[in-house]
Order: structure tokens, then C-alpha cells, then sequence
């Protein structure tokens, strides 16, 4: 092999390839001051503490779990925040708001920051449970109006050919017997019981995909003693319950008697029908039309068409109060989204900072914080001067005690970096 010459050569020198100097050093911290001291020391990343278990006769972390640590609380503290946090950044994805990336610094601390994360939390749920249980109404309305809109045609219809029927019959019954004169007259038609037999129905939705089988499930059950009629939803309509688009079909079903009732109603849940009230007498329905005698028109009052525009105001309102919900959740989520990045950057670090603090132990006057850990030697005046002005901000009366320990373990590396090897040594720090 050729010998390099001492002026240069093609290598670079080695201190590229080699660790730093590592020194083992340990702290002895005020506990007034523990907090911000090792959150400056974080800020400075030139020291790797050690979790001091089983080192000497006055650590109290041994055979510890982490629940059982100093700082377990504030840990958990922290977690919980961070879950508030995971949750505004659900709603904001769904709302399709992005966090903004600020670099500003955030006034408030961690204590604050709490009190505003929970307000903020109570209100945003409760503006999702208002607007989940009006937009389910709205559904259920938008629903009520099909069923009105549809079985109020069939209704319609048929009330128009009985009157039609009458007419004939009457007019017969005036022109005398005839061919078309009927044998029995409505009297024999009666039976012996006297009383016309009184019919009873049901209306609502069925998904269209169950609606052949809700029809056979019907005529077995009832034994062929119902009369269904369905009418086809063109357009998809929102389930109320699930929340998604789903075609389905308006169905009347006629019975007799409260046995044939019970079963259609079992049938209508089991295959998750939407059942809705129709109103059997048109007396009943004085109090919808009170809203088309505000705007009388020349034509014959329809019911039916009054109920579909009573119906129709309450959508109306329904809408509007969902807009209004739905722009201010808007504005909420805009707010967060404005400080998102800040305030989850403040709690990683605090839970991080309180992480580090279990690793440390308490000393026998429960006064003073015991911590070990690596850094470069020539890191140590960047360590100490962070220690002097976290002991100054802290208002502590004493400040933190470095020194140096002798020791024999292998201790961990330290590469200085540069724009080029940074992104390798990052490689090696993540696989190794």
C-alpha cells in the first residue's frame, strides 16, 4: 500500500469517520428548576440521559413500573391532551381543514393549554351531536315527505274512483234496474254482523334491495291478508340511521286486525323499513292545513299536498339551522387549525421533558433531582451555561452541580455533521 503524504492526500480526515470524546457526567438538580432544566437541555441536544435503575443505594425508580414512576401523572396528562389534539385533527380532515404550519411561539402553557383544549373539546362535541341529530331529522323529513308525496297519489287516486264508482251507482240507482244493477244490495253486502269491516295501513321505506323479499315475508306471514302497494323512490335518499345514500321504495300495507298489525311491525323492523305516521281521516288533518288556508288558491284543497308543504316549511327551517351550525363549526375548526401545529409541538415536548424526569431519581431529602447521562467533551461549557440559565429563569436559590464521573462502559457515539452527512447519519441513527 502507498504511503499518504503528511501535506494531504485524497482522504478526508478522520474526524468525518470517528465518534467524538464521550464523558459520563452526572447532575445533581434543584427540583424547582428540574423541569425547565432539562428542557433546555433538550433544546440543546448534546446530552443522552440514562435511566439510573439499580446504580446506586438512593435510587428509588428500581424495579419501578412506568406507572408507578414520579411523574406518571403528568405523563398521562399529556397523553390525554395529545388524544384531544388526534381527535380536532379528525374533525379537520373531515371538514377538509389543514393545519397551518406556524412557527410562531405560543404564549400559554401547559396548564392553560389544558383548560383550553377541554373547553374547546366540549364544545366541538356538542356541536357534532347537534348537527348529527338535526340532519338526521332532516333525513327523516325528507323521508316523510316521500311517503306523503307518494302515498298521497295512491290515496288520491283511489279516493277519485270511488267517487267515480258512487256517481255511477247512483245514477243507476235513478234511472231504475237495469242489467248493470247489482244483486245484493249494500245491506246483504254487510253480512250478518251489520258493521263494514275497518281496514287498517301502514306506510314508510323499504331499501329497494329487500323490497321483493319484504313483499313474499308479508304475504307468508299474514297469510296472503294484507294488500302492499310500492312505489319506486327515483333518486337516492340518505338513510337516517346509517348516513349513506341508499335507493328505496315507499310502501302502504292494508291489514285487518291488531295480530296482522303486530306481525307487519316485527317484519318492518327486521328488514329496517322507516315507518312514518299518515293520517287515515281527512279530519285529522286540520291542523296541517292551516298553513295552505294562509294561501288559499282557486282549486279544491288537497290534504295530502298541504301535509307535503307543512313538511316542507319544516325542511326549510331544518336547512337553515344546519347551514348556520355547519358554518360555525367551520370557523372553530379554522381557529384550531391556525394553532394546531403549536399546540401539539408544546405537548410533545412537555410529555417528553416528563419522560426524561422519570428517568432521573430523587434523592434522600426528596429535594434535589439525581440525573446521569452522555455527552462530547467538548459540549461541556453549551451544558453548563444551559444549566446556569434554566437555575436563572427558574428563580431556584441553588443552582445545578455538574461533574464528571470515571467509568469503564462503552459509551455512545457522536458524530459532528454537515449539510452532506447529515442526511446519511440520519439513515444510521433510524436502522442502525
Amino acid at each position: 500500500m502507498g504511503e499518504v503524504a503528511s501535506g494531504g492526500g485524497c482522504c478526508p480526515p478522520m474526524d468525518l469517520f470517528r465518534s467524538e470524546p464521550m464523558q459520563l457526567v452526572q447532575l445533581i438538580i434543584p427540583i424547582e428548576s428540574a423541569h425547565r432544566t432539562v428542557s433546555y437541555l433538550g433544546d440543546l441536544g448534546l446530552l443522552q440521559f440514562k435511566d439510573v435503575q439499580f446504580v446506586s443505594n438512593w435510587n428509588l425508580n428500581a424495579e419501578k413500573s412506568p406507572f408507578q414512576r414520579t411523574y406518571a401523572t403528568q405523563i398521562k396528562r399529556c397523553g390525554e391532551m395529545a388524544r384531544k389534539l388526534r381527535f380536532f385533527k379528525e374533525q379537520m380532515l373531515k371538514a377538509g381543514v389543514s393545519p397551518k404550519n406556524s412557527l410562531g411561539h405560543v404564549d400559554l402553557n401547559i396548564d392553560d393549554l389544558d383548560v383550553k383544549l377541554t373547553d374547546i373539546e366540549v364544545e366541538l362535541t356538542e356541536m357534532n351531536a347537534n348537527g348529527e341529530k338535526l340532519q338526521r331529522t332532516y333525513n327523516e323529513l325528507v323521508e316523510y315527505k316521500l311517503v306523503l308525496q307518494k302515498a298521497g297519489e295512491f290515496f288520491q287516486s283511489a279516493q277519485s274512483r270511488a267517487i267515480e264508482q258512487q256517481r255511477e251507482y247512483e245514477s243507476h240507482q235513478l234511472s231504475g234496474e237495469s242489467m248493470e244493477t247489482p244483486l245484493l244490495q249494500d245491506q246483504e253486502l254487510l253480512g250478518d254482523s251489520g258493521k263494514p269491516v275497518k281496514l287498517g295501513f301502514l306506510a314508510g321505506l323499504v331499501p329497494r334491495e329487500k323490497s321483493q323479499a319484504f313483499e313474499r315475508i308479508l304475504f307468508r306471514a299474514t297469510r296472503g291478508n294484507v294488500f302492499l302497494r310500492q312505489a319506486v323512490v327515483e333518486d337516492p335518499v340518505i338513510d337516517p340511521v346509517s348516513g349513506e345514500k341508499t335507493e328505496k321504495n315507499v310502501f302502504v300495507v292494508f291489514y285487518a286486525g291488531e295480530k296482522a298489525k303486530a306481525k307487519i311491525l316485527k317484519i318492518c323492523d327486521a328488514f329496517g323499513a322507516d315507518r312514518y305516521p299518515f293520517a287515515e281521516e281527512l279530519g285529522k288533518q286540520a291542523q296541517m292545513i292551516k298553513e295552505e288556508e294562509k294561501n288559499p288558491v282557486k282549486n279544491e284543497i288537497n290534504p295530502y299536498s298541504c301535509q307535503q308543504t307543512d313538511v316542507s316549511g319544516r325542511l326549510s327551517e331544518l336547512k337553515t339551522t344546519i347551514d348556520a351550525g355547519s358554518l360555525h363549526r367551520g370557523s372553530l375548526l379554522q381557529t384550531i387549525g391556525a394553532q394546531f401545529e403549536q399546540w401539539n409541538l408544546l405537548v410533545r415536548k412537555e410529555k417528553s421533558v416528563y419522560h426524561t424526569l422519570n428517568m432521573l431519581s430523587l434523592d434522600v431529602t426528596k429535594k434535589c433531582l439525581v440525573a446521569e447521562g452522555w455527552s462530547p467533551i467538548f459540549a461541556t461549557k453549551q451544558i453548563q451555561d444551559a444549566l446556569e440559565r434554566a437555575a436563572i429563569d427558574s428563580n431556584s436559590q441553588v443552582g445545578t452541580i455538574f461533574q464528571v464521573l470515571q467509568t469503564r462502559e462503552m459509551p455512545p457515539t457522536y458524530f459532528r455533521t454537515n449539510k452532506v452527512t447529515s442526511s446519511f447519519q440520519g439513515i444510521i441513527d433510524s436502522y442502525g
